[in-house]
């Protein structure tokens, strides 16, 4: 099993999984998480599996009558996992009978044969019944079971003995070809037994044996040509598999974490069918709560659509700014890895990612041979942010609280940190010492800072609010700097100090906040927005 979260949407995929603990491999566990989709294979539907001492017990008791009569036992199965079960099975099973001795159990794959190995050398993966035996003896080194390889093919059938086989793959190899061509298998043969013990592949020899009467059809040119025989039906089908009770597992699933998405795979078209049908009728009813089940086809897409929250978390200095409370804008970087969201000051960057913040100074310089009064003067009608200071000696200017100006001989150098806005208010500076440069005004004549007076403010409030909403509507008496607007029978103040608008009619006030602002901005110079710089 694994589960992946892609932007907060958790995925868990279970693959294979078995729940019951079996001779050798642990039981899967079932994570204690809460995800989003559930990828669960659906390899026997609805069937529930009996306990595994039951089937055990008839697994060996199938075989011990099938070799007890003098017969054969051919067992296809999967190479790795359930053989090793059943081996070990087998061998317990051989050696507390001693009538059993005598006959030997092969199994035919040189990969079951390699891994093996791998069984017999990580016993600390296995649970803790074969921990505790190989302090004894290994279990995986069989006293019963010997690889196929090993005896003379058709020497062995000419012996007419009883033995055990255990086909170790789909059954499809040619080994089991050539087991099942030999006369003792075919149709009429009441001594041999063929059982199966896993889960079938369609269009597989090892789901054809299970339909009685079936005939086969094999090429095996070393021994007999073309050949074709009628076969008896299974004895029996057993399920030894690592696939688990899947309807009851999802159900449990479901429940605990009510799933949104359970989307069936790895199982048969029809089988999925049946699970589905019996997952959409477990909650029909409910009114509350309805899971969505899927079971696509092989190659075919699943599209699901999640809606979830993006948040951001406030690092480093911005985080431990105290003055930043609920509400309070705040300017950052936004920082996006793997989904998260983070929110930081740009001189933290290199300190939370791989990324170093340059800067870049821009500075011009032009002509101007004009006086400092004068350049101030223009400099403060286009903004309320003009200070004079000395920089080596030599007079200088801060406009905007980002923008230098510094006065030289016959030159006006101009230096700012480089973003759209500070270059925005450099133009705008430039474009003011243009204009002194052309005014040569005697430093005698240069008029005084211009200051934003009220009376003419309240002028040109009144003037715009009467075009705005005529004059029946506004109050020709300004009383403690407030002016009543009455629009509709909703009545706005308007406070001509602080430019604030009082009104219990939201749309009005928007309205009338708008355009008091823009008025003042419109009649003052501008001031710095430092947030933007």
């Amino acid at each position: 099993m694994f589960m992946i979260e892609i932007a907060g949407v958790k995925v868990l995929y279970t693959g294979d999984f078995s729940r019951q603990e079996d001779r050798h491999l642990m039981q899967a566990e079932i994570p204690n998480v809460h995800p989003d989709i559930l990828i669960v294979e659906a390899t026997y539907g609805t069937h529930i599996h009996e306990k595994r001492e039951d089937r055990e017990a008839r697994f060996t008791g199938l075989v011990h009558d099938i070799v007890s009569r003098g017969g054969r036992c051919l067992i296809p199965v999967f190479a790795l996992g359930r053989a090793q079960e059943l081996l070990l099975i087998l061998d317990e099973y051989w050696s507390n009978h001693p009538e059993l001795h005598d006959i030997p159990i092969y199994y035919a794959s040189s990969l079951a044969k390699k891994c093996m190995t791998v069984y017999q050398t990580y016993i600390n993966a296995m649970n803790d019944k074969i921990k505790r035996q190989i302090s004894i003896s290994n279990p995986f080194v069989f006293k019963h079971i010997s690889n196929l390889k090993s005896v003379t093919f058709d020497n062995y059938f000419k012996s007419g003995i009883s033995a055990m086989f255990l086909l170790l793959s789909f059954g499809q190899g040619s080994v089991m070809l050539k087991i099942l061509d030999r006369e003792n298998w075919r149709s009429g043969q009441t001594t041999t037994g063929c059982s199966k013990f896993t889960y079938c592949v369609n269009s597989k020899l090892n789901k054809r044996i299970l339909e009685p009467r079936k005939p086969m059809t094999s090429c095996i040119h070393k021994l007999h040509g073309l050949s074709t025989w009628f076969m008896n039906s299974c004895d029996e089908y057993l399920v030894f598999s690592n696939h688990c009770d899947v309807i009851k597992h999802i159900r449990k699933q479901i429940i605990r974490t009510k799933l949104i998405h359970c989307v069936l795979v790895h199982g048969e078209q029809n089988e999925m069918s049946r699970l589905k049908a019996a997952l959409v009728r477990e909650y029909e009813d409910d009114t509350e709560y309805q899971p969505f089940v899927h079971n696509p086809r092989n190659t075919v897409s699943v599209e699901l659509n999640f809606r979830g929250e993006k948040m951001a978390k406030v690092v480093g200095k911005l985080a431990a700014d105290r003055t930043n409370v609920q509400n309070k804008k705040i300017s950052g970087i936004l920082l996006k890895r793997n989904f998260n969201y983070h929110i930081l000051d740009p001189s933290d960057l290199s300190n939370y990612t791989d990324l170093a913040m340059s800067t870049v100074t821009q500075r011009i310089s032009i002509g101007f041979t004009g006086t400092l009064p004068l350049l101030r003067y223009y400099l403060q009608q286009l903004s309320g942010d003009v200070e004079q200071f000395e920089i080596s000696s030599k007079p200088a200017l801060k406009v905007f609280k980002c923008i230098t100006v510094v006065i030289e001989a016959r030159m006006a150098v101009i230096e700012w940190m480089a973003n759209p806005v500070a270059d925005m208010y450099a133009d705008a500076v430039m474009t003011v010492v243009l204009r002194a440069e052309s005014d040569p005004m005697p430093q005698r004549n240069v008029p005084p800072a211009l200051l934003v007076d009220k009376s003419h403010v309240q002028e040109c409030l009144l003037e715009m609010l009467t075009d705005m909403f005529g004059s029946s509507s506004i109050s020709k008496l300004i009383k403690n700097d407030r002016m009543t607007v009455t629009v509709d029978d909703k009545t706005a103040v308007i406070n001509v100090d602080t430019l604030d608008v009082a009104c219990e009619d939201e749309t009005l006030q928007q309205v009338l906040q708008t355009a008091v602002s823009k008025l003042f901005l419109a009649l003052s110079p501008l001031k710095a927005n430092t947030q933007y710089l």
